[in-house]
């Protein structure tokens, strides 16, 4: 049996989540299926019954997907409550290229997504330099405060 797996982000804003997160992980806006304009007519071609289909569902990617194609791809789906608690689940963007490469270019490394990211809309939660470790990383949240990290 095959397997694909997808990684589902609930969100309020579908369309800003895209923009950000193709921004972090270097991923693009999935087009629809079949040369079809949007998702909303993929859907609704596929049999969706358009009560089905929230107001401007579709209308722009709400996926993302690795131009490689070895990435999972990603899917924003749009809901009405907003995040509450802590995920429970996050993603860990690998940047610094692991405890074969000093700490210091690890640590630039880090820095420099981080600062990319923020001006992307993400905002710092909390920096991982302990004294004595050799690690360091910080946690971001997205624009809608799902945590992730930079290590």
């Amino acid at each position: 049996m095959e397997m694909t797996l997808q990684l589902t982000i609930d969100c309020a804003d579908p369309r800003g989540m895209v923009a950000f997160w193709t921004e972090a992980l270097a991923y693009v806006p999935e087009p629809p299926p079949g040369g079809q304009a949007t998702w909303r007519q993929y859907w609704l071609d596929t049999g969706v019954p358009e009560e089905e289909l929230p107001e401007g569902a579709g209308e722009t990617s709400e996926s993302i997907v690795d131009p490689a194609g070895t990435g999972p791809r990603v899917w924003f789906q749009c809901v009405p409550e907003a995040k509450s608690v802590k995920n429970r689940l996050h993603l860990d963007l690998k940047v610094g290229g692991g405890r074969g490469v000093p700490l210091a270019v690890r640590t630039q490394r880090v820095t420099d997504t981080v600062d990319r990211l923020t001006g992307a809309g993400a905002t710092v939660f909390r920096v991982m330099d302990e004294p004595g470790m050799d690690y360091y990383g910080v946690v971001l949240q997205d624009p809608e405060g799902n945590e992730f990290c930079v290590c």
